[in-house]
């Protein structure tokens, strides 16, 4: 799995990969479903992901990773170096998504690894994420990689409840 950061061209994204990222979202339609980040989620439009991803890249602590294996999109990240809250000193992972037809084949394990270890080397210590509380599998998948829930508390952007989760990164 290769892991490149995505950076917009002229602030946009070239067609082909707009494509390749709606494929990817709209592949996780049970994800969107429960997030509620898209209107329908059985009609996720690529000027919704183009608008989603723009809103990331005002922030210059965010960061969009995408995971290809033998050419293919098969995952993307979004992390955060800083979180808005001056107490928390850790990074965030703030989206990971495998396509829904690549699930269960480990990427989303070597992805998050590979986050982990980027951050590894920039010398931070632990890791949080948020995960939905109405999202059982997210929660499964987190801690079988060695997260624990530290906390519950509502998301910033729409006020949904979730699960705090960290990691102390060794």
């Amino acid at each position: 799995m290769i892991l490149e950061r995505l950076t917009p061209v002229d602030g946009a994204l070239p067609g082909e990969l707009l494509t390749e990222l709606t494929a990817l979202y709209a592949s996780n339609r049970d994800f969107y479903a429960l997030s509620g980040d898209f209107p329908d989620p059985d009609d996720i439009r690529p000027e919704q992901v183009a608008t989603a991803l723009a809103d990331e890249f005002v922030n210059p602590d965010v960061e969009v990773l995408l995971a290809r294996s033998t050419g293919r999109l098969v995952g993307v990240a979004i992390t955060l170096t800083h979180h808005p809250d001056p107490t928390d000193p850790d990074p965030w992972i703030g989206l990971l998504l495998v396509d829904a037809a690549e699930q269960r084949q480990g990427y989303g394990r070597k992805l998050a690894t590979a986050i982990e270890e980027r951050f590894r080397s920039a010398d931070r210590n632990a890791v949080r994420l948020a995960a939905l509380d109405n999202n059982p599998k997210a929660l499964a998948f987190w801690t079988a990689l060695g997260y624990e829930i530290i906390g519950h508390r509502k998301d910033r952007q729409l006020g949904r409840p979730c699960a705090v989760l960290r990691k102390i990164l060794n």
